[in-house]
Parts: C-alpha cells; sequence; structure tokens
C-alpha cells in the first residue's frame, strides 16, 4: 500500500455499519475485529497482486543490466564493429602480386624452343602500388564506421536499458492497481449488504444495487485489462533478457542535462557520421593521386645466347578526371553536406524529445499532487460523516463511498506516478551516460 493508504484514518476506513452497532458487542471491539479482517484480505491481495509471480525469477537489476549487454541486437552490432576495424587494417595493405607463366613467340609452322632466337619460356611477377593516401583514406573512412557504429551500440544500450525500466514500473504498477481494485471489490461487498439492508427496511435504494453491479464489472474488466498487460509486458522481457522476471525496477534519477548537444545518444552518432563523409572527402581526394606499377619477367632461350629479363614500372594517369574522379568526388561533398545536416536535424530532434519528456513528467508529478489534494479532502470529508455516524445520525453508505472514492483516486496516482517513471526512463535514455 502507498503511503497515502497508510495516512488513511483508520476509524474512517474501518468503522463498521449500523447493523455492527445493533449488535450486543462492543462496537470499538467490532470495529478491531472489521479491521484485522480486512488487514488480512488486502495482504492476500497484494501477495497475489501480479499473476504468476511464483513461477518467475526475481532477480537484481545490475544482473539483468548485464543480460541486456548480450542482448542478440547488441552482440551483432559489436561483430558489426569488429569487422569493420578489420576493414581499416586491411585497407592500407598491398594488393597481392600476381604471378605469371607463358611462352613467347613461339613458331607454328616449325616448333621449336632452339631455332628460332625470339622464343622462350617467361616466369614474371606483377605488383601494385596504390598510392598511399588513397590506403589511408580506405583505412580512415573504415575506422571512422567502426567509431559510428560504436556509438550506435551506445545508444542502442539506453533505449533497451530504458524499455527494461519500463517494464518493470508498468509490472509494479499493476501489481498495486490490482490491489486497489481488490479493495475497491471489498469495499462494494459492504456497499451492497447496506443497501440490501436499506431495502429491507422499505427505503426506495434498489437503483443503488445496480448502480453497485455496473462498478464492480468495470473492476472485473479492469482486472482482465491488467491481466492482459502484464502478459505482454512478460512477453517483452522475454525478448529484452530472455526470461520473465519480478525485480522491482531501479530507483530513478532524472539526468540532468548540460544544455550541450553532445549530450545526447542521437546527436553523437551523427557527428559520427559526419566525420565518415569527411573521410570519404579524403578518399576521393585521393583518387587523383598516381598509383604506381611494377612487372618483372624473366625470359629462358633455348637458343644460342643469353636469357632475357624485362622490367616495367607503371602508373596511372587521371585521364578520365571529369567523368570518374571529380563526379565522386562531388558526391562525397554532398554526402557530407547530408551528414551535417542529418547532425543538425538530430540534435534539434533530441532536445524536443527530451523537452516533450520533461513536460510529460512535470504534468504527472502536477497531476499526482492535485490528486493528492482530492484525496486529502475526501478524508476529511469521510472523517466527519463519522463522526455523524457514530453519533447516531445517518447512515455507513456515504463513508463507504467516500472510500472508493479514495481508493480510485489511488489507482489514478499509481498511473500518473508510472506516467513519472516511464518519462525520466526515457529522457535518460536520451543522454550520454557519465
Amino acid at each position: 500500500m502507498s503511503r497515502r493508504a497508510a495516512n488513511t484514518p483508520q476509524a474512517a476506513m474501518n468503522a463498521p455499519h449500523r447493523g455492527t452497532r445493533a449488535a450486543g458487542g462492543s462496537p470499538h471491539a467490532a470495529r478491531r475485529a472489521a479491521f484485522a479482517l480486512r488487514h488480512l484480505a488486502l495482504l492476500s491481495l497484494a501477495l497475489g497482486a501480479v499473476p504468476g509471480v511464483s513461477a518467475v525469477h526475481a532477480q537484481g537489476f545490475d544482473e539483468l543490466e548485464a543480460r541486456l549487454g548480450e542482448h542478440p541486437s547488441l552482440e551483432a552490432m559489436h561483430h558489426q564493429s569488429a569487422g569493420l576495424r578489420e576493414r581499416a587494417t586491411a585497407a592500407e595493405a598491398l594488393p597481392d602480386p600476381v604471378v605469371s607463366f607463358g611462352i613467347l613467340n613461339f613458331p607454328l609452322l616449325d616448333p621449336s624452343f632452339s631455332r628460332y632466337l625470339p622464343t622462350s619460356k617467361t616466369v614474371g611477377v606483377r605488383q601494385m602500388f596504390p598510392h598511399r593516401d588513397a590506403r589511408k583514406a580506405r583505412a580512415a573512412q573504415a575506422s571512422q564506421s567502426a567509431v559510428r557504429n560504436d556509438t550506435e551500440i551506445d545508444q542502442r544500450f539506453a533505449e533497451l536499458r530504458a524499455d527494461l525500466i519500463v517494464a518493470l514500473v508498468d509490472l509494479a504498477r499493476i501489481g498495486r492497481l490490482r490491489a486497489l481494485l481488490g479493495a475497491r471489490d471489498a469495499k462494494y461487498d459492504e456497499l451492497a449488504q447496506i443497501v440490501e439492508t436499506e431495502i429491507n427496511a422499505g427505503r426506495p435504494v434498489l437503483f443503488r444495487l445496480a448502480e453497485i453491479d455496473v462498478e464492480r464489472s468495470d473492476v472485473a474488466r479492469a482486472l482482465a485489462d491488467l491481466d492482459a498487460e502484464a502478459d505482454q509486458i512478460r512477453a517483452r522481457l522475454e525478448d529484452l533478457v530472455g526470461e520473465t522476471t519480478a525485480s522491482p525496477p531501479p530507483p530513478l534519477a532524472l539526468g540532468a542535462w548540460s544544455g550541450e548537444a553532445d549530450a545526447f545518444h542521437a546527436v553523437r552518432v551523427a557527428r559520427a557520421g559526419v566525420s565518415m563523409a569527411e573521410a570519404g572527402i579524403a578518399r576521393a581526394e585521393a583518387a587523383w593521386k598516381p598509383n604506381w606499377g611494377v612487372q618483372l619477367m624473366y625470359q629462358q632461350r633455348d637458343a644460342q645466347g643469353d636469357d632475357w629479363v624485362s622490367a616495367t614500372a607503371t602508373f596511372t594517369v587521371p585521364f578520365w578526371a571529369d567523368r570518374s574522379q571529380a563526379p565522386a568526388l562531388r558526391a562525397a561533398e554532398a554526402n557530407r553536406e547530408a551528414a551535417r545536416s542529418r547532425f543538425m536535424a538530430a540534435a534539434r530532434r533530441a532536445a524536443a524529445r527530451y523537452l516533450a519528456l520533461d513536460a510529460t513528467r512535470a504534468a504527472a508529478k502536477a497531476a499526482a499532487a492535485i490528486l493528492e489534494q482530492k484525496i486529502d479532502a475526501i478524508r476529511e470529508q469521510i472523517a466527519a460523516r463519522l463522526i455523524t455516524y457514530e453519533s447516531g445520525a445517518g447512515d455507513y453508505s456515504p463513508i463507504l463511498d467516500g472510500e472508493i472514492a479514495v481508493l480510485r483516486l489511488e489507482g489514478q496516482i499509481v498511473n500518473e506516478q508510472a506516467r513519472h517513471d516511464r518519462a525520466v526512463a526515457r529522457m535518460n535514455a536520451l543522454l550520454v551516460g557519465p
């Protein structure tokens, strides 16, 4: 039960109805007995608040967080980062040499390796040397891709962590709501008994029984909806940590935003995208620089005379730059501008999202405070009616109506508190942790 329920005047919440006063025993003793029975009933409801708790495994949030770090989507991203770093290493390496074997100037009409002077058997090797700046640019682009992927891993983990906290918050909310709905149902039992007594006494309040039945059907429907929601949350927990858990949510503290755009995960991801695009420009610029090559060939001759050795050096000339290198550079520059625009959009979107969640958090906090004030006012009315009732005037049904209204408002407070905690969890997920 919440702190508000603990502050409820016991006399107001547990006073007997008229039939108890008519009994031969002391009304205070009967009141104490009724309170003890009701306390046991509410304790049973609280223990069974979340269906299937005995079938789930309760564990600390640190353990859940560690298991969350092993989520398959995160594992896949870690492997992707490792692959990108290996690609950066491979980008700086030279291409494999090419070895060739052949026959040169072999006569067809009079086949022989010894009678025709230019005939020879050859073996050669060719090695290409792409420009070092081009290789370094390719390696830098792959490295920047790995850095960007690492920032996405941090962002994804923060989002999954927020999902886990929200699921635990909602499970706790469902448990508290079930307990409050069970208490309301018990109040309807008492109220129905009082109304039946009044009907037997000849008072025309038959319509009140129909109202009670409608309200009890609303309670039953709400309980069914909570059961369905709990099943959905447990399915989400299976996805997040591999099993259902009954752990309470961790203590939530709102992380303060420094006001800097780089404090958001999404902005850091976008900034890494800008760095990757700039590395693409360096790669496109390096395409103008020549790639060198060397080829050596040994020619073995069976005719009279010495063997021959040939050597060749090659280099590329950007002859078709207007159709190749220049468009590639313009494309890289366009990608950089697009990345810068995405960076600015990410900064705006993250700040707007944070402020929207902060507004939700503040609204939930204010709504809970307003509901607290309403509950205090109703409890004052209950206390006043109880004094009148114990003096022998009036009846007990308005007191029960007030207690039911308090339980209904407490359920709304539980929802507002959960809304507040969900907003805090989402806001913290937007920010880069310490």
